[in-house]
């Protein structure tokens, strides 16, 4: 089992860069593909990021060239480090681990191939 905390929301200024930090506990961190998503009052939850185990990244449209996913496998820790903030941005964002192993992997980009959740942490981009 994987307990997934998230930190690093708050509100900022359009164009400004923020990094999130989701810190994990518990087993198989290492072999766990991770995720970031993220939800709108009355939207469903969406893909932003992913990593899967062998390093391989994919990102949303809306956020490719902005933001990057890393992890660190001996802290046990995964990051999402946003770039150019836009409102269209703000949002609750969510990590996510699985340790299940999908044939293809766009599953990864799919919130209910996840898990374990983090609470959730809100990021509001405003002037």
């Amino acid at each position: 089992q994987v307990h997934l905390v998230e930190s690093g929301g708050r509100l900022v200024q359009p164009g400004d860069d923020l990094t999130f930090f989701c810190a994990a506990s518990g087993h198989g961190f290492s072999d766990s593909a991770l995720g970031w998503f993220r939800q709108t009052p009355g939207h469903e939850r969406a893909f932003v990021a992913r990593i899967t185990t062998t390093g391989s990244t994919n990102y949303a449209d809306s956020v490719k060239g902005r933001f990057t996913i890393g992890r660190d496998n001996v802290q046990n820790t995964m990051w999402l480090q946003m770039n150019s903030l836009k409102p269209e941005d703000t949002a609750v964002y969510y990590c996510a681990a699985t340790r299940r192993t999908y044939y293809r992997e766009s599953d990864y980009d799919i919130d209910h191939r996840y898990d374990y959740w983090g609470q959730g942490t809100q990021v509001t981009v405003s002037s």
